[in-house]
């Protein structure tokens, strides 16, 4: 079993940064890529970044792009999101997830869709004020 704790959320001002943190645990963690998502009040949950862990890829949502990074620690099982310039419109619960295993290409649209992912951490929540 995987265990994703995600760390880091919290209140910041507009034009701040924020780091977010998933460190992942299990008996045996592997993983073929690892993401990000967020969920506002009264939205679905959105694509926000992910990246293959062994190649390290990354894919970013066109509303984060340039503004967030997505960094990964293969030695520490950790992923983070590096937030820059954050807007108040960011202001979610954010999760992480990780795909265990895949085989095929990989691209953004897949990255995108949360079937894709097998395990979720429980959140972690970020608020932007104006």
């Amino acid at each position: 079993q995987v265990q994703l704790v995600e760390s880091g959320g919290g209140l910041v001002q507009a034009g701040g940064s924020l780091r977010l943190s998933c460190a992942a645990s299990g008996r045996t963690f592997s993983s073929y890529a690892m993401g990000w998502f967020r969920q506002a009040p009264g939205k679905e949950r959105e694509f926000v970044a992910a990246v293959t862990w062994r190649s390290g890829n990354t894919y970013l949502a066109d509303s984060v792009k340039g503004r967030f990074t997505i960094p990964r620690d293969t030695a520490q099982n950790t992923v983070y999101l590096q937030m820059n310039s954050l807007k108040p419109e960011d202001t979610a619960v954010y999760y992480c997830a990780a795909v265990s295993r895949y085989q095929g290409s990989w691209n953004i649209v897949k990255a995108s869709y949360t079937r894709m992912y097998d395990y979720w951490g429980q959140g972690t929540q970020v608020t932007v004020s104006s």
